[in-house]
């Protein structure tokens, strides 16, 4: 089934590029929207698998809407597309519950390729964005969260989100309600932050998470 998509920009031909883009290549475009508000009321009422959000826009702006699309629609990931790569603004879209942040200067085949991969349960940044963010972690993120920077290092920010969530004894479920996505969802960081930390289970993640603090 092809994965169900909510284009939100303020720029009438950005929104009908992307959309022509994302059909060609199996998407479905269930929706558009040109501000925070209106994409608020459709993805409540559309319920879309994918958000695609620029920032930048009048009225209720993305960074504003990021928590409140989450809470219309539980099950969605939102990916930032924009054409800010600001520190400001990729920490704040990551904090807001951002599954990935890209930039517009992407070649098409990518964003392609890397919302095919949020599909799949993965995190979806541009190069120069992930460097950023990985200088965010080892400079400080880990040790704020209470996670070894070795760690911290080695993990995506929402991976990061599910260890700590694991860390509390929390289970699938519960750990989907908190973080606002599916069940589905948190097992696939789960698995992919087990291969990253090269472990097969989330006991051993654990114990690899407390022998590091030690």
């Amino acid at each position: 089934m092809a994965e169900r998509i909510l284009l939100v920009d303020d720029h009438p031909l950005t929104r009908s590029a992307l959309a022509g883009l994302l059909a060609q290549h199996g998407f479905d475009v269930v929706g558009e929207a040109s501000d925070g508000e209106e994409a608020i009321e459709r993805a409540e009422r559309l319920r879309p698998d994918l958000i695609l959000l620029d920032l930048s826009m009048p009225g209720v702006d993305g960074l504003t809407a990021l928590p409140r699309l989450r809470e219309a629609a539980p099950d969605c990931e939102v990916v930032v597309l924009t054409a800010s790569g600001t520190e400001e603004n990729l920490l704040g879209a990551i904090r807001g519950g951002a599954a990935g942040y890209l930039l517009k200067s992407e070649p098409p085949e990518r964003i392609v390729d890397f919302l095919r991969g949020v599909a799949r349960g993965e995190a979806a940044l541009s190069g120069t964005v992930a460097r950023r963010l990985l200088e965010q972690v080892r400079a400080g993120g880990g040790r704020g969260s209470g996670v070894p920077d070795a760690i911290a290092a080695a993990l995506s920010a929402r991976e990061l989100e599910v260890l700590l969530l694991l860390d509390e004894h929390l289970a699938t479920d519960e750990i989907a309600k908190r973080l606002f996505i599916s069940e589905h969802t948190v097992r696939s960081h789960v698995k992919s932050l087990l291969r990253k930390l090269g472990v097969s289970s989330r006991r051993e993640a654990l114990e690899a998470l407390a022998t590091a603090r030690r």
